[in-house]
């Protein structure tokens, strides 16, 4: 296996991941004891076949799906010792979401759905960081808008500002390009590279295209449930190996 290089910090971790959906004859292991850092501060792809296991290894490590066995950690804290209300409530204060549908919601403005999750929670909407996050996302001039005045890379733009408006240590990307065209798909990708290289974010992205691994740092790949690979930078070469099972 290829590994990444020595991080001085890390978002997100998993030892010993295993998840398994049904019992006795029928069961699948999705995930078999999964190894893994995510570093902080960096952009990362997780990559795989259909059926790989790379959406539960990303709803595990986010909290969204419970695990059979071992542990996972984000942001230092072992998301086993939470009870329902303090996962959910963790996931609030410390993970954003970017999803393949946009989730807004259709009666209020790109401002509104912005600043939704602060309103929910109680907490003050803190104006520089809103501001920094949608000049960065290039939305200044949408803000006003509802959804349906949006494009699809718009809208996106306003989700992924949703989740980072937030401040979170980790934000999490399930086939965020996926309704999508390839203009569209070009300039999310674009402006999430620069939440990390801008505003310091830590992104991890489930993608099947390798355009949009493209521009991450590190490239996880997932075969059967395992980690057969996880890259740094790697060329489309390295990266095609590994993805056809020859990069361990």
């Amino acid at each position: 296996m290829t590994t990444t290089a020595q991080t001085t910090s890390t978002a997100a971790s998993a030892r010993g991941l295993t998840r398994t959906y049904g019992d006795g004859d029928s069961a699948v292991q999705a995930l078999r004891g999964i190894d893994l850092d995510l570093p902080a501060g960096r952009f990362t792809a997780i990559m795989g076949p259909s059926g790989s296991g790379k959406s539960t290894l990303m709803h595990c490590l986010a909290g969204l799906d419970a695990v059979t066995a071992g542990t996972v950690t984000v942001a230092g804290r072992d998301l086993a010792g939470l009870d329902d209300t303090a996962l959910t409530l963790f996931r609030r204060e410390h993970i954003g979401f970017v999803f393949q549908a946009f989730n807004l919601l259709p009666m209020l403005t790109a401002g509104q759905n912005i600043v939704l999750p602060l309103e929910l929670s109680g907490r003050p909407v803190d104006r520089e960081r809103y501001d920094q996050v949608v000049a960065v996302l290039g939305i200044g001039d949408r803000l006003g808008h509802l959804p349906s005045q949006l494009s699809g890379g718009q809208q996106q733009r306003v989700a992924i500002a949703r989740a980072l408006v937030t401040q979170p240590d980790i934000v999490f990307a399930d086939e965020p390009t996926g309704n999508l065209d390839s203009e569209a798909s070009a300039e999310v990708l674009g402006h999430l590279r620069r939440s990390v290289c801008e505003l310091g974010m830590t992104v991890v992205m489930v993608t099947h295209e390798l355009a949009a691994a493209a521009y991450a740092d590190d490239v996880v790949v997932i075969h059967d449930g395992s980690v057969t690979a996880h890259l740094t930078d790697p060329g489309q070469d390295e990266l095609v190996a590994a993805l056809a099972g020859r990069g361990a």
